[in-house]
């Protein structure tokens, strides 16, 4: 197969190597947006990261990558988080140069590709969107979890292109006096938001696999 399709995720995201059907983010149609109560925090946009992994069918030939937050903000309230939201800058997205390992093959390519009208048509839609629907305690019995040590699960509207979904996934995030640190890994089926390759069916796009992993360090500090 030629192509590779990232994808958010990410906002953001973001992610996938084609993880276990449990761990896919819970995905709903668009909610209510969270009030951010209490302390707003700007996140810090070059401590925050977005990273993805995808392949094709059968996790052959992953291929992985960054993709940067242009801005955003979190809320604290009574030392928990209570809502947020961040811009993914779909024009930063990053093909890692040791995923494409065949000697026709460049990463730099396959970034282009991915930001064309193919995929994500970054000339028409430069960002991507995340925006917090509900924060509430993890617990075992509500998801499996891609990240050790979760204690908060979080909603949000991811918007990729022309479409917003809600997902829903696992996060750890620590609170200090120094400000907010959330991290999160889960897997989206790309085609939820309608991203195929040429058309949904076709061999190119089924070649690809549908599921994408995405990663997620945020961070935001307190003034």
């Amino acid at each position: 197969m030629k192509k590779l399709l990232f994808a958010l995720p990410a906002l953001l995201l973001l992610a996938s190597c084609g993880g276990a059907s449990n761990d896919n983010a819970k995905t709903t149609s668009v909610q209510a947006v969270a009030e951010q109560k209490g302390e707003v925090l700007a996140i810090d946009t070059i401590g925050t990261m977005i990273d993805w992994k995808a392949t094709h069918k059968g996790g052959l030939a992953p291929r992985w990558g960054k993709i940067g937050v242009s801005s955003g903000t979190v809320s604290v309230n009574n030392d928990s988080l209570s809502g947020g939201e961040f811009i993914i800058n779909m024009g930063s997205l990053f093909v890692d140069p040791a995923s494409v390992t065949e000697k026709d093959k460049k990463a730099s390519d396959l970034a282009g590709h991915l930001t064309s009208a193919d995929f994500f048509d970054v000339a028409k839609y430069s960002t991507a969107k995340f925006v917090i629907t509900k924060v509430e305690p993890f617990t075992n019995a509500q998801s499996s979890s891609l990240i050790a040590d979760p204690n908060y699960l979080i909603s949000g509207n991811l918007t990729l292109k022309d479409s917003t979904l809600n997902i829903t996934f696992p996060s750890k995030v620590e609170i200090t006096a120094s400000g907010l640190t959330a991290s999160a890994r889960f897997v989206i089926d790309r085609s939820a938001w309608g991203i195929n390759y040429k058309t949904e069916g076709s061999p190119e796009n089924w070649i690809i696999s549908k599921d994408i992993e995405i990663g997620l360090i945020l961070k935001a500090k307190r003034n």
